[in-house]
């Protein structure tokens, strides 16, 4: 039996998808080109080998903000990117768009995170030459260095969803989308936020560091006073203020739709992330747990530098220098891995983030 009709009929199904969604039969495909799978289109087939990396894997065990906490239900970068899925797939059945590439984006979107969170992302961002951004390790993940120094040899849709999801501080949604981001990268750009917005909320309250009552009375007023609350506005806010990326009805207009939201609701969500930077992701960095975590950073990337022969031989394989292979290495570490390396070099340095 010729089971390449499972793909025919899956890809199909998206003839009856939005317009404006990303099929994957108009994929600009693969830098490397391959046999089709008979079961998966390529979108599925991109999901999967994310979820199968060494580097999906590790987040399980990342920071998202808190450092070395002591309970057991605080986000990881594991959950975080569970979750940025989940809302990115409401969002995309909602809309009509293709729930496969959003999430095979919102899997991978995560994967170039540093260990200790965005204090890690910082830090290396100063000692590294030329700077360090997750969302450009990310890539490097999946272009590079998984599958022993292949690559995933993803679809170019999924690539470039990947390294588009990461957004500055302050006003993001005000800012010109890239004509070429497909909306279902759109929808992981605005589903990350939704998610660690919500989620980074709810870690402070179990750490005591706020109260559901010290939230701005005026995002609190517009979205909800709970988790649930928050997220179901915000989401149906979304899909209501995007509902002519459903192509529904027909419209004339020659401008592609967007994913966004609406002023009063936007800015709600504005407010709040604005007010975790300063009441939570600024002090969550200062703290002992912080400081023990910079400084296994500073002695890790020192000693590495000194001392490249200590890399694993695969990351100087490359050929593309010292302090890019100690990039690579240092960003992939977990927390619990930098710890212990760094407490074989300087016993004592991390014994508060043990």
């Amino acid at each position: 039996m010729d089971l390449s009709v499972v793909r025919r009929r899956l890809e199909e199904r998206e003839s009856s998808l939005s317009p404006y969604a990303c099929r994957v039969v108009r994929s600009r495909g693969r830098d490397r080109p391959e046999e089709p799978s008979p079961l998966r289109t390529d979108f599925q087939r991109d999901r999967d080998r994310i979820l199968h990396t060494n580097a999906f894997r590790r987040l399980k065990h990342k920071t998202q903000v808190f450092i070395a906490p002591t309970g057991d239900h605080y986000v990881t970068r594991l959950t975080h990117t569970l979750e940025v899925a989940q809302i990115a797939r409401t969002i995309a059945r909602a809309l009509n768009l293709n729930e496969d590439l959003v999430e095979a984006i919102a899997l991978g979107h995560d994967l170039g995170h540093t260990p200790f969170g965005h204090l890690g992302e910082a830090l290396l961002d100063q000692l590294c030459p030329g700077g360090f951004q997750h969302n450009l390790q990310s890539l490097r993940i999946v272009e590079l260095l998984e599958k022993n120094g292949q690559g995933l040899n993803l679809t170019w849709e999924v690539r470039r969803g990947i390294v588009a999801h990461s957004k500055p501080q302050g006003d993001f949604l005000s800012q010109p989308v890239a004509e070429d981001l497909t909306l279902e990268a759109q929808v992981v750009r605005i589903a990350d936020a939704v998610a660690y917005v919500n989620h980074d909320i709810g870690d402070a309250i179990r750490a005591g560091v706020l109260t559901e009552e010290e939230l701005p009375q005026q995002a609190r007023e517009v979205l909800g006073a709970r988790h649930s609350q928050r997220i179901d506005t915000l989401v149906s806010d979304i899909v209501a203020s995007s509902w002519a990326a459903t192509g529904q009805p027909a419209s004339s207009a020659s401008q592609r739709p967007a994913i966004t939201m609406s002023a009063r609701v936007g800015q709600a969500l504005l407010t709040l992330r604005e007010f975790l930077f300063q009441r939570v992701y600024l002090p969550a960095s200062q703290g002992k747990e912080g400081e023990a975590a910079r400084a296994v950073l500073e002695l890790l990337y020192s000693h590495l530098s000194a001392h490249p022969e200590a890399l694993p031989p695969e990351y100087l394989s490359r050929g593309e220098g010292a302090p890019r292979a100690v990039a690579d290495y240092l960003s992939g570490m977990t927390d619990q891995f930098a710890v212990r390396l760094a407490e074989r070099l300087r016993p004592g340095i991390a014994a508060v983030l043990q």
